[in-house]
This record gives C-alpha cells, structure tokens and sequence, in this order.
C-alpha cells in the first residue's frame, strides 16, 4: 500500500508542470465582484409586464349562471431606483407589486325578482407578493365603486413547480375578506324587498369578515422569448354571512368557479 502511494505521488508530481504550462489566463487586477445570475439585469431599470385575456366567471357574486369577460393583465418584475434600491427577480422571484384589478358582473330585476339591481363593480388597487424557487405568499386590497362600495382583498399562498424553464404551476389555497358596505350590496335583504319578493328572501343583513375561501392554480409558459401564455382556475366557497345569504341560499350557488387564459408580453427599459 505504501509503494502504491509513494508511486501515485512521484507521478502526480512529475505532471504537475506539464499541466501548469496548459493553463493560462490574462491577469485582472480589478475582477468585478460575482452576480446572482436571476437578478442580474444589466443597465435595465424597469421589467414589466402586460398583456389580455377572457374569463369564465360568475354573473355577479353568488350566481349560478356565468358570462364571459375580458381582463388585463399588468405587473412588475423588477424596479431599480439608483440611490434607493430595487428589488424583484426573475420570472417574478423575490419581492414583487403591481396593480390588483377586479371586475363583477351587474344584478339585474330578471336575476332575482324582488330585489334591486346592483349595476357592474369595478375594483382598483395594488397586489404585493414574494416569491421563492418553490413557494410564494400574496395578497392584495383593492376599492370598489359602481354597483358596490367598500375594500375588498385575497390573500394566499401557493407551491410551485417549474418541470421546465419554460413552464410553472402554482396551487394553493386563497381567501377573499370584504367590507361590510360592500357585503352588503350583494348579500343583505331590506324590508322592502322583503316585501316586493313575497316573502322569498328573508330580511338579512350581511356583516363583513372572511367572504369566501377556496384553492387557485394557475399554468404559465414562455411560448418565444418574454411571450406567455397564462391559464388559471379558480373555486371559491361563499362563508360566514356571504354564505349564509338568502340571496345565495335560495337562488343562487355558494361554489363559485373561474377560468381564464391570457397572452402578455415582457417589457425591459433602461429609465436611469
């Protein structure tokens, strides 16, 4: 064993300058300090994204009957404000923010006779998130106006995976919380509607809190270079006083469902 040793060592050594003499490199005296490959965006400054798409959703919330929408799509990847920060990463990896949008459906006299109509509702606001190679966590506030008034929110989480570079699945649970004047235009009761429907819907008034819980998945895949294509799903359970509303109870569905796919494009801008 000794002999096997002393061997391998006189012949490692004797290679050794051979080896050396195919090795070179031009000497750096200033080598630039290593990257993150994923956050390593050049001189670019802003990476955004957006995009269109359709949906299968509810006609208003609580309703058995379904219609098809248009949707935008818009967030942010990446910001970098010199002498502030940046923060974002690729494919949206790390800490991210961008608009959060919504649009419900108008209620009508021919939906359910008896009670006023609720015209179309609009919601505006920000979604902020952060994202791992395998998880994320979100959530998002938005204020409705049109047919109803008040704030409304989801909060979730999700597990991912990304079988190629090209493709990622997300899942996870959700939750959606509503103010009590925004509950109240979809799910609460008034005397005289009461009375205009005959007794059909009992007088209720529904308070705010959690409105529905339920699981969201979503497909995402670069078709050509910073060109994707999204798909997501949703099912959401009406609860608490949403749920409880004879509004949904007697003429409508606590099992919410959604589908939408859409096209969205990458931007890069150099701002600074």
């Amino acid at each position: 064993m000794r002999f096997a040793v002393t061997v391998a060592t006189f012949v490692l050594a004797a290679a050794m300058p051979a080896m050396a003499q195919d090795v070179y490199a031009p000497y750096d005296p200033n080598p630039a300090p290593p990257v993150v490959a994923a956050d390593d965006y050049g001189a670019t400054d802003f990476v955004f994204e957006l995009g269109i798409g359709g949906a299968v959703q509810p006609e208003y919330l609580g309703s058995d009957d379904y219609m098809a929408a248009l949707y935008g799509i818009a967030s942010v990847e990446y910001v970098n404000i010199p002498g502030i920060g940046s923060f974002g990463g690729r494919d949206g990896r790390g800490f991210s923010i961008g608009p959060s949008v919504n649009y419900v459906g108008e209620r009508d006299f021919s939906d359910l006779r008896g009670l006023d109509p609720v015209d179309a509702t609009y919601e505006l606001g920000l979604r902020a998130g952060y994202e791992w190679d395998h998880a994320e966590v979100y959530g998002s506030v938005r204020y409705a106006f049109g047919g109803a008034e008040g704030f409304v929110g989801d909060i979730g989480a999700n597990l991912i995976a990304r079988p190629t570079e090209q493709l990622s699945l997300k899942v996870g649970p959700t939750a959606t919380i509503a103010s009590s004047d925004y509950n109240a235009s979809y799910f609460s009761v008034s005397p005289r509607e009461f009375l205009r429907s005959n007794g059909r819907f009992d007088v209720y008034n529904a308070g705010g809190g959690f409105q529905s819980v339920g699981v969201a998945g979503e497909a995402r895949y670069e078709v050509f270079t910073d060109y994707f294509v999204t798909a997501d799903a949703s099912w959401d359970r009406l609860v608490d006083d949403a749920g409880d509303s004879p509004v949904v109870t007697k003429a409508g569905d606590e099992d919410q469902y959604y589908f939408g796919l859409g096209i969205s494009k990458r931007f890069s801008l150099d701002l600074f």
